[in-house]
């Protein structure tokens, strides 16, 4: 067994994770196992396991992350992990994605929203840090979400086919976080 210590969801975290191999053969779990086996945390879900859905997104220091394909090893120690489980706002607060997720009813089966929200919070978030503060228009957000967009690679999808409310709802977080 091995160690990792990171901060997940804002808070200090410890726990071992299942590790085969060593030096530049390291080989270790999937960090959604790890996040959901060990350390309790339900918002990333078991897509596809080969990083193509987008359910199970995590924000890794702030960069889009798959986890079913991104191994425990591979994330460094005291690294920022940031999970649906631990978003809110201001006040406690759902987070304006949040809000506007169920606000415009952008969810049917629930399965893809954890990815769909972490992958919009990180898109959105490096656009702000890039100093963009303009909402995104609804090609943009189709975009993103399909990966053909350049800062946000990956594609996303819902088979239950609300991917309109979803753009909708994406952009109606921007215009909030931008305020």
């Amino acid at each position: 067994m091995a160690e990792r210590k990171i901060k997940l969801n804002g808070h200090p975290v410890r726990a071992d994770y299942q590790s085969t191999g060593t030096g530049t053969e390291e080989q270790s779990e999937p960090l959604l196992y790890w996040l959901r086996d060990t350390l309790g945390v339900r918002g990333p879900k078991f897509g596809c396991g080969i990083a193509q859905c987008g359910a199970c997104t995590v924000l890794v220091d702030g960069a889009i992350t798959r986890s079913c394909v991104r191994q425990v090893h591979a994330v460094a120690d005291q690294a920022e992990v940031r999970t649906l489980d631990g978003l809110q706002g201001r006040g406690n607060r759902p987070h304006p994605l949040q809000r506007a997720f169920v606000a415009l009813q952008a969810g049917q089966c629930g399965f893809c929203l954890n990815g769909m929200v972490m992958g919009a919070l990180g898109w959105l978030e490096a656009r702000l840090a890039a100093g963009n503060r303009a909402v995104p228009s609804e090609d943009e957000v189709e975009q993103f979400l399909s990966g053909a967009s350049a800062t946000g690679p990956q594609n996303y999808l819902c088979r239950c086919g609300t991917h309109t409310r979803i753009v909708a709802a994406i952009r109606s977080a921007a215009e909030d976080l931008v305020r």
